[in-house]
């Protein structure tokens, strides 16, 4: 279909839980269709709706060849871990060990409203768990140890591209009563 501008870090619809599809119609097909070719020409392992300003459950992925999608997905998650570098469309250039699952069972549907079950391991596993994440308003950033964090924090706010998109604010028009700006 299209390919869309990818969100950066800074955009609120980044932070801000996804609303549960309700209506698996065109709309839905499109968006994932503009996903996946967001994704494959981005190119990623995955991408999840709020990444191109879409606040729902929907997430594409693209590892080892296997391109998929998953629509209002619930994990169950292994006990088992894994540690590997991971990075995210939305945080250009930056890439932290991050630990993960090791292994993931999610269920949703597709687009057209049929149930599915997507078992995954390794690769396959941890691009489940942060696009899941992005649905939730949860960013890897957020899952790296304190001094992790604080380097990446460093190494955005030093990027090129960190505040190119900032946050549209806008001044109410009505008395705030001294609560708003």
């Amino acid at each position: 279909m299209a390919v869309q501008p990818i969100r950066l870090f800074g955009d609120p619809v980044l932070r801000s839980r996804a609303a549960e599809v309700t209506t698996f119609d065109k709309e839905l097909r499109t968006l994932v269709a503009d996903l996946t070719d967001t994704m494959l020409e981005a190119p990623g392992a995955g991408l999840a709706a709020p990444q191109i300003g879409v606040g729902l459950r929907v997430f594409t992925w693209n590892v080892d060849g296997d391109v998929g999608h998953l629509v209002n997905p619930t994990l169950e998650l292994s006990e088992e871990q894994q540690i590997d570098l991971e990075g995210c469309l939305s945080l250009p250039e930056l890439s932290y060990e991050c630990r993960r699952a090791m292994h993931v069972v999610a269920n949703g549907f597709n687009m057209h409203g049929e149930p599915v079950e997507i078992r995954g391991s390794e690769l396959l596993a941890r691009a489940i768990q942060h696009e899941t994440d992005h649905l939730d308003g949860v960013l890897f950033i957020d899952r790296l140890d304190v001094e992790a964090r604080k380097a990446a924090m460093k190494v955005i706010r030093e990027s090129d591209w960190f505040g190119l998109e900032q946050p549209r604010v806008k001044i109410s028009p009505h008395a705030t009563r001294g609560l708003g700006i």
